[in-house]
C-alpha cells in the first residue's frame, strides 16, 4: 500500500513537468527516475508559506540601507554635484531640468526687459526715427521671445540687437555662456542616467531559490544565472558574500557581518562565458562558513547570501552590476535545478520557462562536518595493536626468561653456582644481545629492505657477540625480524632450548641433581 501510494505521488508529480524536460531527465538518470517534486507553482502543488523577514539586499539588487543624522556631512554631496544629480530618481531629475531651464529664461528675459526699461525703449518702440537697444521690443513677452529666439538660435530676424547698445552686447555674451554651460550640464546629466548600465542587469536573471545537493561526490549550494540578450557579457565574474551576524571570542557583536563564499577563485569557475544560463557552485568543505549546516539547522539559521554579478556591455563597454540574494528560507536542501538545454537543428535552445524550476534528489541530511567525523572514527575490529605493547610484552617475557634461569643457578649448589657462573653470564648476555636486536629490528621494519639489511650488519665490534651466537647455533636471520613476525610463545620455546642445551654440558651426576631440584 505504501509502494503504491509512493508511486501514484511520483507519477502525479512527473505529470505537472513538460513532456521534454521529462524526457531529458530519462535520458540523464535513467527510464526508472522518477521527479518527486518541484518548485514550480503548477496546478496542485502548494508552495510552503514562507516567513518574511528584513533583508540586507532586495531580489532586484537593491540595498536596504539609509544614511541618517549626517549633521554637517551633507554638504558633502553639493561638492559631487553632477554625481548627485546623476544619482537621483527620474521624478526629481526631470523636475530640475525643467525648472533650471524655465528659471534661466525668466531671468534671462527680465534683464532685456530692464535694459529697455532704463534706455526707454518701451515708451518709443513705435518711434520710426529712434534707434532701441533691441528692435521691436515692446514689453515683457517680447523680451521674453527676444531670449528664447537667441537661445535657440531660430533667429526669425523681427527682433534684434542693434549697434548702439553696449550693454545689450555685454548681456548677450553673458547669455551665450551661460546657455552653453547650462546645456552641457543638464543634458549631460540626463544623457548620462539615460546611458547607466543598470537597465542592462534587467535582463540578467537569477534563480529564485539556491539549492544544496551533491556534485561529484561533494555537498555543495548552487544557484544558476542567465542572460536573456543576444550580447554577451565581457569579462563576466560572480562573487558571493554571506551576510550573518556573529559574535567574536572576545564578546564583540558582529551585525551584518560579511564573510566571501568561494566560486571558484582558485580554479578560475568565477570567470563566466554567460551565453546560456549556468549553475554557480559552491563547494561546501572544511573553509566554508557551511561546514556544519545541516538540513534540521538550516530550518533555524538567519543569514542571506549576496550574489553580485559584473561584467562589460559588449554594445557600449561600460562595467555593468547585477545583484540579488538569497535568505535562508529561500536555500532548498535536497533539490536540484531542472535542464534548460535542448539541442535543435542546428542551434541550442533555451527554455527559460524551466528557469527557476528544481526537483527533489537524495542527498544527506546531516553536514559535512558530520559526515568526516563519521569517516575518521575507527573501527573497534579493525583497530591496529600499537607496536610499543609488543615490544613492552618481548621486554618482559625477555626478563621474566633470565630471571627462571637465574633462579635455576641459585638453586645449585656453591661448587656447581661457579661452575656455570661464567655460562650464565653468556646466557644473559646472549639474552640481552637478541633483545636489543629485536628493538633494532622494530624501529628499522618501515624502512625498504637494503637498508634494514646494511643495519643488520654488525659492526666490527660485535665479532665476539657473533661468536656466541655461533656456539649456540641461534640464527641471526631470527634477530632482524620486525616485532609483528616475533611471538611470545617461540620466545620462551628458544630460551627453554638453550637451558636444555646449558644442562647437556654438565656431568651426568649434577645433571641428575639438578633435575631433581627442578622437579
Amino acid at each position: 500500500m505504501h509502494a503504491h501510494s509512493s508511486m501514484a505521488a511520483s507519477s502525479q508529480a512527473s505529470h505537472r513537468l513538460p513532456s521534454g524536460a521529462m524526457s531529458a531527465l530519462r535520458r540523464k538518470f535513467g527510464e526508472e527516475y522518477q521527479v518527486v517534486n518541484t518548485s514550480t507553482g503548477g496546478s496542485g502543488y502548494a508552495p510552503a508559506a514562507r516567513k518574511k523577514r528584513q533583508r540586507f539586499v532586495d531580489k532586484n539588487g537593491r540595498c536596504n540601507v539609509q544614511h541618517g543624522n549626517l549633521g554637517g556631512e551633507s554638504s558633502r554631496y553639493l561638492t559631487d554635484l553632477f554625481t548627485t544629480l546623476v544619482d537621483l530618481k527620474w521624478r526629481w531629475n526631470l523636475l530640475i531640468f525643467i525648472l533650471t531651464y524655465t528659471i534661466a529664461w525668466l531671468v534671462m528675459a527680465t534683464m532685456w526687459w530692464i535694459i529697455a526699461y532704463i534706455r526707454g525703449d518701451l515708451n518709443r518702440a513705435h518711434d520710426h526715427n529712434y534707434t532701441p537697444c533691441v528692435a521691436n521690443v515692446y514689453n515683457f513677452p517680447s523680451a521674453f521671445l527676444f531670449f528664447i529666439e537667441t537661445e535657440a538660435t531660430i533667429g526669425y530676424g523681427f527682433r534684434y540687437i542693434t549697434e548702439k547698445c553696449p550693454e545689450g552686447i555685454i548681456l548677450f555674451l553673458f547669455q551665450s555662456l551661460l546657455g552653453s554651460i547650462v546645456d552641457a550640464f543638464l543634458i549631460g546629466c540626463m544623457f548620462i542616467k539615460m546611458s547607466q548600465p543598470k537597465k542592462r542587469a534587467e535582463t540578467l536573471m537569477f534563480s529564485h531559490d539556491a539549492v544544496i545537493s551533491q556534485r561529484d561526490g561533494r555537498l555543495c549550494l548552487m544557484f544558476r544565472v542567465g542572460n536573456l540578450r543576444n550580447s554577451h557579457m565581457v569579462s563576466a565574474q560572480i562573487r558571493c558574500k554571506l551576510i550573518k551576524s556573529r559574535q567574536t571570542p572576545e564578546g564583540e557583536f558582529l551585525p551584518l557581518d560579511q564573510c566571501e563564499l568561494d566560486v571558484g577563485f582558485g580554479t578560475g569557475a568565477d570567470q563566466l562565458f554567460l551565453v546560456s544560463p549556468l549553475t554557480i557552485c559552491h563547494e561546501i568543505n572544511p573553509k566554508s562558513p557551511f561546514f556544519d549546516l545541516s538540513k534540521r539547522s538550516l530550518r533555524s539559521e538567519q543569514f542571506e547570501i549576496v550574489v553580485i554579478l559584473e561584467g562589460i556591455v559588449e554594445t557600449t563597454g561600460m562595467t555593468c552590476q547585477a545583484r540579488t540574494s538569497y535568505t535562508e528560507d529561500e536555500v532548498l536542501w535536497g533539490h536540484r535545478f531542472l535542464p534548460v538545454m535542448s539541442l535543435e537543428e542546428g542551434f541550442f535552445r533555451v527554455d527559460y520557462s524551466q528557469f527557476h524550476a528544481t526537483f527533489e534528489v537524495p542527498t544527506p541530511s546531516y553536514s559535512v562536518k558530520e559526515l568526516e567525523d563519521k569517516i575518521a572514527l575507527p573501527s573497534p575490529l579493525s583497530t591496529p595493536r600499537i607496536g610499543g605493547s609488543n615490544i613492552g610484552r618481548a621486554r618482559l617475557g625477555s626478563l621474566d626468561c633470565i630471571d627462571i634461569f637465574g633462579e635455576r643457578g641459585s638453586q645449585l649448589p656453591i661448587k656447581l653456582q661457579k661452575m656455570s657462573s661464567g655460562k650464565d653470564d653468556l646466557q644473559k648476555k646472549l639474552l640481552r644481545m637478541s633483545f636489543s636486536n629485536v628493538e633494532r629490528a622494530c624501529s628499522t621494519g618501515d624502512l625498504p629492505l637494503k637498508i634494514q639489511r646494511l643495519n643488520s650488519i654488525p659492526s666490527s665490534g660485535d665479532g665476539a657477540d657473533r661468536l656466541e651466537l655461533k656456539a649456540f647455533k641461534i640464527k641471526p636471520d631470527c634477530m632482524t625480524q620486525s616485532t609483528g613476525d616475533l611471538q611470545l610463545q617461540n620466545k620462551h620455546q628458544a630460551l627453554l632450548t638453550i637451558g636444555t642445551r646449558y644442562e647437556d654440558n654438565l656431568p651426568a651426576k649434577l645433571r641428575k641433581m639438578n633435575s631433581s631440584r627442578l622437579a
